[in-house]
């Protein structure tokens, strides 16, 4: 009976490329990073060997004809996980140029055989691959063996138990070129620029002997170096079956908003609270952070159109000073929905948060990437999954037009998405404005279907009684009111 090979895999270092790499890098393998220039080659790879490399595992950087070593050590120097006390110790530098330059790869791998077996690294970096190729070319021999040089230097890295990494110029993943065929593992970075926005995502197009995600996942270049934003497992809570999506019901902070609610909103559930600008929608919000913070739970929000510490809206700011609230930092340009989901999800573990606040969905369109917005609907159904994956209860707010010949919930179709919805909206009476406020959705759920006048004080949101005749005024057109037909409370409120 054969004895099956279990592959050792490495931690990279790289914070969210284990999980796209399904569990790390497989020790031994043979890789190739490969994409355009300034797309971070260099960069994820100086990372990952400023992680591995240990006394006992050494790493060997080879520079063939790309930036000499000292001026490449002078940018990389800068990122927070270069540590200089390891050069010449754990990570040894050596400069191949004049090697490349005679074009011979015979000679080029004797000198890389020599290099290897002076100092036995665990792990050997080439960069550029890209220039050995481009030098070895001849009019004669356009290829002067350089599938040969491929699968002999594949086969000594192996014998020699080093993890060896190919870092090369590629600008198509159509390039011929032997390196793609022998290669185990292939990393393929791309970016671009639409408009002012500058978009970097990763693909691992080959990794043999194990299953990594697919697709193409976005990454930031930071003063911390490269960071990968996997997309988030959805899960299903734990005690989703034992407890009942109805067994608890969390306050919302509003007198009477609950009675609509049919006792508050459900545990585990995400809102929807749609309405026209001015209509009251993050002073619901922050009223529901605000009720979590006063019977003990945490909460989290992300702010897409004013930031909370500059919000008139104090209580966001008082929330998230004390420490009682989180805040996910929305101000980054070039947003993905993998980045603000990983992002919450943090804060959500940090805090143990059981309530998350997006205010909103009409600004968090906004500051996506222009390359992640066609895909929001999908993208947004996905993160709220993923939320409600996590236990948190969930309210988002999104900005809506005031239309009086239909009725929408949200711009992107994403109504369907969610468990409950508010509607805010206006109607006019004596030649003034009131708001309007009624439950449209509680899934799995009894709740009032009336139409109540709200007004906005400076305690918060003041829920009045349902109006007498309700025709016309979440749909169709809008019925014009006299003051005498709304109740005493209503007709004399003011409106804020």
């Amino acid at each position: 009976m054969t004895t099956k090979v279990i592959i050792n895999r490495l931690a990279t270092g790289v914070p969210g490329l284990d999980e796209v790499l399904g569990g790390g890098l497989p020790e031994f393998s043979f890789n190739l990073i490969a994409g355009a220039p300034g797309c971070g080659k260099t960069t994820l790879a100086h990372q990952m060997m400023f992680a591995l490399a240990t006394p006992e595992r050494p790493a060997l950087y080879l520079t063939v004809l790309g930036e000499p070593p000292l001026k490449m050590l002078r940018y990389q120097q800068q990122f927070d996980f270069f540590d200089n006390e390891l050069i010449n110790r754990s990570i040894r530098f050596a400069n191949l140029a004049d090697e490349a330059l005679a074009g011979d790869l015979d000679q080029l791998l004797r000198r890389i055989v020599a290099e290897v077996e002076a100092h036995a690294p665990a792990l050997v970096f080439v960069d550029s691959f890209r220039s050995v190729v481009l030098a070895s070319r001849t009019d004669d021999n356009p290829n002067n063996n350089l599938q040969r040089f491929v699968q002999q230097l594949g086969v000594l890295m192996t014998s020699w138990h080093a993890t060896t990494f190919l870092i090369g110029e590629y600008f198509t993943e159509t390039d011929t070129n032997p390196v793609f065929t022998v290669a185990d593992g292939l990393i393929w970075m791309r970016q671009s620029v639409e408009r002012n926005s500058m978009v970097r995502k990763m693909e691992i197009m080959k990794m043999r002997g194990q299953s990594t995600l697919p697709g193409l996942h976005t990454f930031r270049i930071s003063a911390a170096g490269i960071e990968v934003f996997a997309p988030t497992p959805v899960a299903i809570p734990a005690d989703a079956e034992a407890t009942g999506p109805l067994s608890s019901r969390l306050l919302m902070g509003v007198p009477r908003l609950d009675d609509m609610l049919g006792g508050g909103l459900p545990r585990g559930y995400s809102m929807l609270v749609a309405g026209p600008s001015g209509s009251g929608k993050s002073i619901l919000a922050a009223a529901f952070l605000a009720e979590g913070a006063r019977c003990g739970e945490t909460g989290v929000i992300a702010a897409f159109e004013q930031h909370p510490n500059q919000s008139r809206n104090r209580v966001f700011a008082d929330l998230i000073q004390s420490g009682r609230v989180g805040l996910v930092d929305t101000r980054s340009p070039d947003l993905s929905i993998d980045q603000i989901v990983l992002q919450l999800m943090r804060e959500i573990r940090r805090l143990k948060a059981s309530r998350v606040v997006i205010d909103s969905l009409s600004g968090f369109a906004l500051a996506l990437a222009p390359t992640f917005r066609d895909d929001f609907r999908e993208s947004l159904a996905h993160m709220v999954a993923a939320l409600a994956g996590a236990g948190v209860t969930v309210l988002m707010t999104s900005e809506l037009e005031d239309r009086y010949t239909d009725l929408r919930f949200s711009p992107y179709g994403t109504a369907f998405l969610t468990d409950a919805i508010i509607v805010q909206r206006y109607i006019e009476v004596d030649s003034r404005l009131l708001r309007v406020m009624a439950v449209v959705k509680v899934r799995a759920s009894a709740h009032s279907d009336q139409l109540r006048v709200y007004t906005i004080e400076d305690d918060g949101l003041r829920i009045g009684e349902m109006l007498p005749d309700q025709e016309g005024l979440l749909g169709g057109r809008p019925t014009r009111k006299r003051a005498s037909d709304l109740p005493n409370s209503v007709a004399g409120a003011d409106d804020g």
